[in-house]
């Protein structure tokens, strides 16, 4: 179990109905009332986290600063989150801190040049 893994108390209230609900939908499964509580604030956070609305409203949140990149991972993940740091740097016309390029000539012997007519305009 990972340090993220590591079960924590969290308190709340809840109209009664939903707590009677629950409790027989666990009764019903022979499950624990956390357990069903946590798989379905599991559930809502994947699909909430994969939903286009939501994702946008995390990157323009991002891009107006009124998020920080640690929170932006945390919502959309990390390879999600590299990624709009990327466009924001570029919008915000920040070099992007790529290697220079090299001086490789990436067509070698293959390169074909082509003659156009003395008409044609390109």
């Amino acid at each position: 179990m990972s340090a993220s893994d590591k079960p924590r108390r969290v308190h709340f209230q809840s109209p009664e109905y939903l707590v009677e609900r629950l409790d027989a939908i666990a009764a019903l499964f022979d499950k624990d009332r956390t357990d069903l509580l946590v798989e379905a604030i599991r559930e809502y956070i994947e699909e909430t986290a994969d939903s286009e609305t939501f994702q946008e409203l995390v990157a323009t949140k991002y891009y107006d600063d009124q998020l920080e990149f640690e929170a932006v991972k945390q919502l959309v993940g990390a390879e999600s989150a590299q990624r709009l740091r990327l466009l924001k740097a570029d919008l915000e016309g920040e070099p992007l801190d790529l290697g220079a390029p090299t001086d490789v000539d990436i067509y070698g012997d293959d390169a074909t040049t082509v003659e156009t007519g003395d008409g044609d305009e390109r």
